[in-house]
């Protein structure tokens, strides 16, 4: 028998139930968009019982899945308890602090976390797995919804003490069964949070972190998909191309801190140019940041994108292509000359896998995107298509947004695949319009005969393809890289984001010039 399509829904007869009258909606969305997380200013004002019932009543009228109600308010006011709390708590800032790269080690000493003793009242929200039975409707294949639903709980209460005029701090710096031991809380129960409720001197207009410089809000266009993930458009809006909505907000330097930054060094007791380089990304930086002198750009983030090569197949490399995993491995366990380099200057890195071959496990620092387990052969087809190409470059650019709206100020391109520097001299060769033999290196230290059929391999690619320089998409698609095309990504994604962008080695120059030949501001 024939499955019927669903149809469209269709408007009932009669009115929808009323919304809200203005007035009342305003003050509804204006207490979501005033709510803070506050750990400074609090007042030791006591809070009226009236007050605090009615912000417990609050949550307490939380939706729940399957009606369970699995939220208890443990409400904490003694001071013998709050100081045995504000110590598990220091002992995880320290441990927490002591994993941060130097960069954001130097940003944390500045924030205060946790304001468990300067507020008279402390509530520990749970949520116990086991109420409403093991048949509780909607938690069948997901348990996780009832701490989600303390959560829902956790929302209600900080939104009516906002509007009661108390502010809030969750503290998340605790080993939850620790805390639950230290509470005498019973075994079966998980803690989902631990506010700290007072009255406070003000609400400051941005969440403290923002003010600190610690993060930024992600536009609310980044996140808005239609349908299916990727397809990004706000309700009322056409689907959006990332790419191309990134290449339009790149701008150029601004013209008038950049002259700025010129005067500034013609009135330096020095030569001009004796600081050589250093004296143009002065100026660069003044451009970007639309200041003179600019900001110092730290912390900052290394990116590095691994894939593997079809290209591989040809001999051009006397390593095997399980060496990209192991190297992820290796820079995931901070054992990479590139991890010593960024412990040195206080960078963070992280590992996109965009293209390796072999499935990689989790792991903390590995962000999986891949898009395709590596290449084909570019020396006996295209290497990839145009819509992988396009994703690969939508990977970078998702990567430059993630990294900068984490508060980093800096971004430095990182790569790894066996194989990629074949690919990359057949990159610089069609946008240099160079013969393959003078860009053509010896990558991992390969002998004559390799490095002949190295460069043979890179011509017969060129002469396959005949790779259009205008055509910079399918320039990457007929003999590019995954990481190629990822950095390309990065570097657009950062200069629309006016972001610096500093290029490390001859895979990310390769993509640098194609990412020219997209948007030539790219390139200050």
């Amino acid at each position: 028998e024939a499955v019927p399509e669903l149809a469209e829904p269709v408007a009932s007869p009669g009115t929808a139930a009323p919304g809200y009258a203005d007035a009342e909606r305003e003050a509804v969305l204006r207490v979501m968009r005033e709510r803070r997380d506050i750990r400074n200013g609090f007042r030791a004002d006591p809070i009226p019982h009236e007050v605090l019932l009615r912000v417990l009543e609050a949550a307490h009228t939380a939706p729940s899945v399957g009606h369970s109600q699995p939220w208890d308010f443990v409400v904490i006011k003694s001071a013998e308890t709050r100081r045995s709390m504000h110590e598990l708590a220091a002992r995880q800032r320290d441990a927490y602090a002591k994993s941060l790269p130097k960069g954001r080690a130097k940003q944390f000493k500045e924030l205060k976390i946790e304001a468990i003793l300067d507020t008279p009242v402390n509530i520990v929200v749970t949520a116990d797995p086991t109420r409403g039975g093991r048949h509780t409707l909607g938690r069948h294949t997901q348990p996780q919804m009832a701490p989600y639903s303390s959560a829902l709980a956790v929302e209600n209460l900080w939104l009516a003490a906002r509007a009661e005029g108390l502010g809030v701090g969750w503290v998340s710096f605790f080993d939850e069964r620790e805390m639950v031991r230290a509470l005498g809380l019973p075994e079966h129960l998980e803690v989902v949070a631990y506010l700290c409720v007072g009255y406070v001197d003000e609400f400051p207009d941005e969440p403290e972190l923002m003010q600190a410089g610690w993060s930024k809000r992600r536009p609310l266009s980044w996140v808005v998909h239609e349908e299916t993930y990727g397809r990004r458009a706000l309700p009322g809006e056409d689907p959006h191309d990332l790419l191309a909505e990134t290449v339009a907000n790149i701008r150029p330097l601004d013209a008038k801190a950049l002259g700025e930054a010129w005067e500034r060094q013609k009135r330096m007791t020095k030569p001009p140019g004796a600081l050589g380089m250093l004296e143009i990304i002065s100026a660069q930086l003044s451009g970007l940041s639309r200041m003179c002198p600019p900001p110092i750009p730290e912390p900052a983030a290394v990116a590095i994108f691994a894939g593997d090569h079809g290209v591989h197949a040809q001999g051009v490399t006397a390593w095997p292509q399980e060496v990209t995993a192991q190297m992820v491995a290796n820079f995931l366990g901070g054992g990479a000359v590139c991890n010593a380099f960024a412990n040195q200057v206080g960078a963070e890195v992280c590992v996109i896998d965009v293209g390796v071959a072999s499935e990689l496990p989790a792991t903390p620092g590995l962000l999986p995107r891949k898009v395709r387990a590596g290449t084909a052969d570019m020396t006996t087809g295209p290497a990839l298509t145009r819509e992988e190409v396009k994703a690969a470059i939508e990977v970078g650019i998702e990567t430059a947004r993630d990294l900068v709206a984490a508060g980093n100020k800096a971004l430095l391109t990182g790569e790894m695949g066996i194989a990629n520097t074949t690919a990359s001299a057949a990159l610089i060769s069609v946008y240099t319009d160079t013969d393959p033999a003078e860009v053509t290196g010896r990558g991992t230290g390969i002998n004559d005969e390799m490095h002949t059929r190295k460069v043979e391999v890179v011509r017969r690619a060129l002469d396959l393809h005949q790779p259009d320089p205008a055509d910079p998409i399918g320039v990457l698609a007929a003999i590019g890289g995954l990481e190629h095309a990822a950095m390309v990504g990065l570097l657009l994604g950062g200069a629309s984001l006016r972001t610096p962008v500093i290029l490390d080695g001859v895979s990310a120059g390769a993509a640098a010039l194609v990412a020219r030949a997209i948007a030539p501001e790219v390139l200050a």
